[in-house]
């Protein structure tokens, strides 16, 4: 069979012009896709800016499908997923940044991180503190570690906690002294539950050689002393802490004097209180200081008028309603009204106020219920702030 050279001639040139415009339909298309991405993405961005976060979500879904191998908009997907409690949809995104094989080292540790968070969020403690234990010797160590903190702290393990806390203070990231003691308190107060006082003792004692002017330590170790029939020692620690820690005197003024009482100490107790209060007037040290005179036949007729010297002070309508229940009034008949008229109204005046989130509890916290904070709780109550 003959080969004709000639439509050899004849389709070079026609294969030419298809390969040319097949070149410039992919072109266009790849320009055009390149062109949609951006676009989606901007109109992400904007949604986003406009707190439009619905909106914003299906835009970067849109932009991600256009260009699968964005990491960024996978990372603003994520993070939008979780920022709308999504938690489930977030982990999938951030696990499918980890399973590519083409991520940077940075990417990699920022996804895992940003996985540990979707799984902090969610309340997945278990597999948060697994994720986050990936990222030591990471850009991102510090942060995990301070989320390792929060879960511990949260989960009460506080051997773990007190654990990371030192890695954070020797690394720099801060002073970690007061949580410490404060951990070693608590496992003391578990120690206690469980019946083992003596080891209880070991630990607090280990708390205030650790945070010698906190005064968290001294109470505990002033409540086991009296408990266990040791009333002189307590009264020396709580004399100690007086010292030490003098801003703590309206959290310890009622067991000064309850412990001077036990302890025959009752003229010591009520001159280590009149000093405070003549230092810094406060309505517990008074109330500590009333009780002990009431036990005086000598002091008590003007123990109650403590109240009334205190309202020169300061305009306390705690105090005014203290005096006011011992009184007797003209119209003696409508006394109970009055009087329990004035303690609703002063019930939310002796409450305790967070100075980090404003939450308001009937006792002192050395940890904030509402958000976590320790330390967060002043000793005056609400009405003294």
């Amino acid at each position: 069979m003959d080969f004709d050279l000639g439509w050899i001639l004849l389709g070079l040139p026609i294969a030419f012009v298809l390969g040319w415009l097949a070149s410039r339909f992919d072109l266009r298309q790849l320009r055009l896709e390149n062109r949609q991405a951006p676009k989606a993405y901007f109109k992400g961005l904007n949604f986003l800016l406009n707190e439009q976060q619905d909106q914003a979500i299906d835009a970067f879904i849109e932009a991600v499908q256009k260009d699968p191998d964005t990491s960024e908009l996978h990372f603003a997907l994520g993070n939008l997923f979780r920022r709308r409690g999504e938690y489930e949809r977030a982990v999938r995104v951030h696990e499918h940044l980890l399973s590519r094989g083409d991520l940077s080292t940075l990417d990699r540790d920022r996804s895992q991180h940003a996985l540990a968070l979707d799984f902090l969020k969610a309340g997945l403690l278990d597999r948060a503190e697994a994720a986050l234990r990936k990222l030591e010797a990471t850009k991102y160590e510090a942060q995990s570690r301070l989320a390792l903190l929060s879960i511990y702290e949260r989960s009460r393990d506080w051997p773990k906690a007190s654990a990371i806390a030192k890695k954070l203070e020797d690394a720099g990231q801060g002073s970690f002294i007061g949580r410490l003691s404060h951990y070693l308190c608590e496992q003391a107060a578990a120690l206690v539950v469980s019946k083992q006082p003596e080891a209880a003792l070991l630990l607090v004692q280990q708390a205030i050689a650790t945070a010698p002017q906190a005064p968290r330590p001294r109470i505990d170790m002033a409540a086991l002393q009296q408990k266990a029939g040791q009333l002189a020692d307590a009264f020396a620690t709580l004399q100690t802490l007086a010292d030490t820690a003098p801003i703590a005197m309206p959290l310890i003024a009622s067991m000064i004097a309850r412990v001077g009482l036990e302890a025959g100490l009752g003229a010591e107790a009520l001159a280590l209180l009149e000093a405070s209060y003549a230092q810094s007037p406060s309505l517990d040290v008074l109330e500590a200081i009333v009780t002990l005179q009431s036990t005086s036949p000598a002091l008590a007729a003007a123990a109650r008028f403590r109240y009334v010297q205190h309202l020169g002070h300061e305009q306390s309508l705690v105090a005014a309603a203290r005096w006011i229940a011992g009184e007797k009034l003209e119209h003696e008949e409508f006394h109970p009204q009055v009087q329990r008229a004035l303690d609703h109204a002063t019930k939310p005046l002796t409450r305790y106020r967070c100075a980090a989130c404003g939450f308001e509890a009937k006792q002192h916290f050395w940890q904030c219920p509402g958000c976590q904070a320790w330390d967060s709780y002043p000793a005056r109550r609400v009405e003294e702030l």
